[in-house]
């Protein structure tokens, strides 16, 4: 989390017990990968705790390094194809899945151009006003488009999704990044990944409501 180490660990553990109950709680391969969201924040989480302490200490350089590059990497690279491809793997209506196939192809495009970015322009981590801020030098102007196809591509597919509840994860990731946008806009990597690590927990209902109705549908699944 953004805020301090305990407050990272603290919410990594909480995510690791919410994102196992959902795993487990998920039978069909297709929800297998939305499942896993709480996991991929509860690491992330646990990897900006390690950047908190080898600011705070110093002399920890290549683990820092290294534990930075690793939030961003979930953050920009993952998150942006995991969402769409998530939603797609889910959606039974055709009409849906065409759209959501084209968003993880956008998700895809911008996941490579992220990943240029970090390997060839200089990311670092600092403390600045008790919040963690990433500080790249990523071409300013593609940024800006950039950061467009991002809130595109990760709230888009939650609001076409034909899973009940889905909209309530979007809406909820919606506001988290408003609100971060306009009192964190600074922090915006690291707070809006703490908003929707906390929102998250959306995802267990999510899987939990969909088992239930697979379970009506007459499949009898092995537990």
């Amino acid at each position: 989390m953004c805020f301090s180490a305990g407050a990272s660990f603290a919410g990594g553990a909480v995510l690791s017990a919410i994102g196992y109950v959902t795993v487990r709680e998920s039978h069909k391969p297709s929800h297998k990968l939305f499942a896993s969201v709480p996991l991929f924040f509860a690491f992330q989480q646990f990897s900006e705790g390690i950047i908190w302490i080898t600011l705070k200490q110093g002399g920890y350089e290549t683990l820092q390094s290294a534990a930075t590059y690793l939030f961003l990497m979930m953050a920009l690279i993952a998150w942006p194809m995991m969402i769409p491809l998530a939603t797609y793997k889910m959606e039974e209506d055709i009409k849906k899945k065409r759209i959501l196939k084209f968003l993880t192809g956008a998700g895809l495009g911008l996941s490579a151009y992220y990943s240029v970015c970090l390997v060839n322009l200089d990311v670092h981590a600092q403390i600045n006003q008790f919040h963690i801020q990433y500080i790249n030098n990523f071409p300013k102007k593609i940024g800006l488009v950039a950061f467009g196809i991002y809130a595109v591509v990760t709230l888009t597919p939650l609001f076409i999704s034909s899973v009940r509840k889905m909209n309530l994860f979007g809406a909820l990731s919606l506001v988290s990044c408003l609100i971060t946008g306009v009192f964190y806009k600074e922090y915006l990597t690291s707070v809006w990944c703490f908003f929707a690590a906390l929102i998250s927990a959306v995802v267990y209902l999510i899987i939990k409501e969909s088992q239930e109705e697979f379970n009506l549908s007459g499949i009898k699944i092995r537990k």
